[in-house]
């Protein structure tokens, strides 16, 4: 990353980007990375060279991380009687909007994955 930004489909081909997107998704314990990441990231989709969805996640899991409101309510806390929990939203008014913006399916949808019968 130092020598060459965000590893993309371009430039390491579509397996390897997806799984620098997975280490740095994943880093939660290595915040730095995670912010490097994200950052590198950002320019990388600002040239269309990245997912604008896979860096939607990459922000909310780092704000997350950092004690932060997430953006586009990927972050689920859990389930609690059923029912997804999910973490506290900047602008939950917003959120499906937000989330169209880069592809993400509707709050209301990606949450009917993890509800439990």
């Amino acid at each position: 990353m130092d020598e060459y930004g965000w590893p993309t489909e371009e430039l390491v081909g579509e397996e390897a980007a997806r799984a620098a997107w997975l280490v740095a998704q994943h880093a939660d314990r290595q915040l730095e990375i995670q912010r490097r990441a994200l950052k590198l990231m950002r320019q990388a989709v600002s040239a269309g060279s990245a997912s604008p969805r896979e860096l939607a996640f990459l922000r909310d899991r780092t704000l997350d991380n950092e004690g932060r409101k997430q953006i586009y309510g990927t972050r689920i806390a859990g389930v609690k009687d059923g029912a997804p929990v999910p973490w506290p939203c900047e602008e939950p008014e917003r959120m499906d909007e937000l989330r169209a913006e880069v592809g993400i399916e509707p709050f209301d949808e990606y949450v009917a994955e993890f509800a439990v019968a």
